[in-house]
């Protein structure tokens, strides 16, 4: 018998925000997820016309209180599934608070939050509940950035020397805020996108890309926060210089007023052994530089083992991709294969197993803390001109 498509809605998502719709294609990607409901705008009258106009039929909420405590009126077979947050990153917090207390799984765009209070309350209410959450770093998601997890921590590099992970835009170049333009708008407000704007946007991808690619943590860092467009409250431009916690050294950058540049996240492990990168704007292939051979481009699809550098490899990433090399995998693949991941933990969990969410599949709510206590500590050592700051540990 055919499973019944989980039930997914939506908090936030309205008048024409982007990251909903990314979102939306995965969920609906294998037949398996669909999208029911939605409190989609922070006024109630918006968020019910916004419901009413959706592209396909869901049922309206006039806000996310609303919608999370119709569930427990409801038979459990017609309760929400998980709720999707994409909100900006104030509407993080209290929505996913709320959704785990009464029992809902909660899928939530990054970065997990506001502020390290909001991240170390998360993470009780997380781990009290026992209730299934997961954020939303799409670039995991993407097949090559799991072949190059495997191959840094099976050692084929070597113990790993030096990381430089990256995401370098140009949109923000100007004050693109004043013009109305809704995106611009909140990242650029402190009160709604924290105490980073570059930072906490998209430097916390590229620590994602670092930790979960390598394994490795930072220790220390010394951060340079700076801003380029005059009158802009928070930064633009994000440089830090860490210590790894093998030993090894990363430069984790991100900058938003980059002419030229669009979604330029990548990455660059060097090794004892050998040097792999990788780019999103490129994403169905990375490349390994072995000294004193010939490149070794490895393109998702067209990979076989035991050829000389790889060895054995495991049998269930090989078996993830369903299309065959040179029908690219993209964006909305990457968001496809976490929304299906976390789709598999809450149907063992709502099984009354335990799934294992370590990270290993999409980011978890310690992933999420460790990016806020990243951006804070950024914070603290930005402000002592790059002085050298501890990460905290959570414990």
């Amino acid at each position: 018998m055919s499973k019944q498509p989980l039930k997914v809605g939506l908090i936030g998502g309205g008048k024409g925000a982007f990251i909903v719709n990314p979102h939306q294609k995965a969920i609906h990607f294998d037949g398996t997820r669909r999208v029911t409901a939605g409190a989609l705008f922070p006024d109630a009258k918006i968020a019910l016309e916004e419901a009413a106009n959706w592209a396909y039929p869901i049922q309206g909420f006039g806000s996310y209180d609303e919608m999370i405590s119709a569930q427990a009126k409801l038979p459990e077979s017609e309760r929400l599934d998980y709720v999707l947050i994409v909100t900006p990153n104030f509407v993080h917090h209290d929505p996913a608070t709320k959704a785990l207390k009464a029992g809902i799984p909660v899928f939530c765009e990054k970065p997990l939050c506001l502020n390290m209070k909001e991240a170390n309350d998360l993470v009780k209410t997380v781990r009290k509940t026992g209730v299934p959450f997961g954020l939303a770093h799409t670039y995991l998601g993407h097949w090559t950035t799991r072949f190059s997890r495997f191959i840094v921590r099976s050692g084929l590099l070597g113990e790993v020397r030096w990381v430089d992970s990256y995401y370098i835009q140009g949109w923000l170049a100007t004050k693109l805020e004043d013009s109305g333009q809704q995106q611009a708008a909140w990242r650029t407000d402190p009160k709604k996108a924290g105490g980073s704007g570059c930072g906490g946007d998209i430097g916390t991808h590229a620590l994602m890309q670092l930790r979960y690619t390598t394994g490795l943590e930072i220790s220390e860092l010394s951060a340079q926060l700076e801003k380029f467009v005059p009158g802009r409250p928070i930064d633009d431009h994000f440089t830090v210089y860490a210590r790894l916690s093998n030993g090894a050294r990363a430069l984790v950058r991100a900058s938003q007023v980059c002419h030229g540049h669009k979604n330029d996240l990548g990455i660059e492990i060097v090794g004892t052994k050998g040097t792999l990168r990788w780019r999103q704007e490129e994403p169905e292939a990375i490349t390994i530089h072995l000294p004193g051979k010939p490149d070794l481009v490895y393109w998702r699809g067209a990979i076989a083992g035991n050829d000389g550098f790889l060895k054995d490899l495991p049998a269930d990433l090989m078996a993830e991709p369903t299309i065959p090399a040179g029908h690219p995998e993209a964006f909305h693949d990457a968001f496809a294969r976490l929304h299906r991941f976390f789709e598999a933990d809450i149907r063992a969990w709502k099984a009354g197993k335990k799934p294992k969410i370590d990270g290993a599949k999409y980011a978890t709510v310690e992933d999420g803390w460790t990016g806020m206590a990243f951006i804070d500590a950024a914070l603290k050592s930005s402000a002592k001109n790059g002085g050298w700051v501890k990460m905290p540990k959570l414990k």
